[in-house]
């Protein structure tokens, strides 16, 4: 009876919306045929004019972000739902861990750009955004590996 772990959901929870949030706003993207992402830095006319020659590279790349957001989201709401528990425990750590690269990755351009400044055009709130979202995703996954853990006798 004391031997059972309280699943904390709010991490999955914040993570799942800021990558439905990635999602979305790369899908309005696609569905423009353009590069970026709503609210964050401008892409050059340079790097838009090399892909803009190929409108499907556009929309393919913007979409294929889009779903990769939308898998993120799942992923995350799979950490505290009882089915995906299925899943073996070491297989799911070592997704988390992959999308905690992955994510963790472009949250840290955002926050050392954001908060330090190298170039890319993220502002200081972006920056912020990426510190929280660092913090979620590492929450969530310390969160999944606590509460599937076996008790030893």
């Amino acid at each position: 009876m004391g031997d059972q772990v309280r699943v904390r959901r709010w991490p999955a929870y914040g993570v799942a919306v800021l990558f439905l949030a990635y999602a979305m706003g790369k899908a309005v993207f696609a569905a423009q045929s353009r590069l970026g992402f709503p609210g964050g830095p401008v892409v050059s006319a340079a790097e838009h004019e090399s892909y803009a020659r190929d409108v499907m590279a556009v929309a393919t790349a913007q979409w294929s972000a889009a779903a990769s957001g939308l898998l993120a989201a799942c992923l995350a709401i799979a950490t505290v739902t009882t089915p995906a528990r299925r899943v073996p425990r070491p297989l799911m750590l070592l997704v988390l861990a992959g999308m905690l690269l992955a994510g963790g990755a472009g949250a840290s351009i955002m926050a050392v750009d954001g908060l330090i400044g190298i170039g890319v055009g993220w502002q200081w709130y972006h920056g912020v955004v990426g510190l929280v979202a660092i913090g979620l995703l590492l929450e969530m996954i310390r969160s999944y590996a606590r509460s599937t853990r076996r008790a030893t006798a």
